[in-house]
């Protein structure tokens, strides 16, 4: 089982940034999509991007393109989400996720996922 760790998410004021990271076990990591997800109470589970494993190809979900930024540095094993202009919209718990396809025109694979970091933007 591949293992997933986040971290960096915390308490902070609109307007400010956090940068969450998302460590993995897989020695082959850089094979692999990366994706961050956020679920806020009373919500459905939300893509916020994702990321191809070489880094060459990244999508955003409408309610955060330009002020979010995935990344990843697959000599750490790491995929991190810059979070700039934090909104009290972004309050929820963020979730990191490997998508095990070795096709990327076919359905995700979300297969594994790590425990979740909780970000709380205050007015």
């Amino acid at each position: 089982q591949v293992q997933l760790v986040e971290s960096g998410g915390g308490l902070v004021q609109a307007g400010g940034s956090l940068r969450l990271s998302c460590a993995a076990s897989t020695r082959t990591f850089s094979t692999y999509t990366m994706g961050w997800f956020r679920q806020a109470p009373g919500k459905e589970r939300e893509l916020v991007a994702t990321i191809r494993g070489s880094g060459s190809n990244t999508y955003y979900a409408d309610s955060v393109m330009g002020r979010f930024t995935i990344s990843r540095d697959n000599a750490k094993n790491t995929v991190y989400l810059q979070m700039n202009n934090l909104k009290p919209d972004d309050t929820a718990v963020y979730y990191c996720a490997l998508d095990r396809r070795t096709l990327v025109w076919t359905a995700t694979q979300y297969a594994y996922w790590g425990q979740g970091t909780q970000v709380t933007v205050s007015s």
